[in-house]
């Protein structure tokens, strides 16, 4: 089953469930800020991502910007960074779906046609 983690107020969120409604996929939508992912799914990612650690942040945010991260996100190890998108699940770059075969954060058509295709 697929897993998107999403945010009631993020117009992109919207349109990646709408997306995938539209195609009949079936997905569990979970509260981002609320039920952040975990840290395996973040690894996985982290993966999916080529190991770019930036890519799995929500880099618009104010948080990032108030917890100065962008200067700090380089010398980051990655237990590291999946404990602060842990606990401040509005720092993790959405929507963010995970599944057997599937991991991808952000929404870009293009993109996900290809993965689901």
């Amino acid at each position: 089953m697929i897993k998107i983690y999403t945010y009631k107020k993020c117009s992109t969120c919207r349109k990646a469930t709408k997306w995938l409604e539209a195609r009949g996929i079936e997905f569990d939508e979970l509260p981002i800020r609320e039920t952040p992912p975990t840290a395996a799914e973040l690894e996985v990612m982290l993966e999916a991502r080529n190991g770019e650690l930036r890519r799995l942040f929500n880099t618009s945010s104010q948080d990032y910007r108030d917890a100065g991260l962008k200067d700090r996100l380089e010398a980051m190890s990655a237990p590291e960074a999946f404990a602060i998108l842990r606990e401040t699940g509005n720092l993790v770059k959405r929507p963010f779906l995970i599944g057997d075969d599937v991991a991808v954060n952000g929404f870009r058509e293009k993109e996900w046609e290809a993965l689901f295709n």
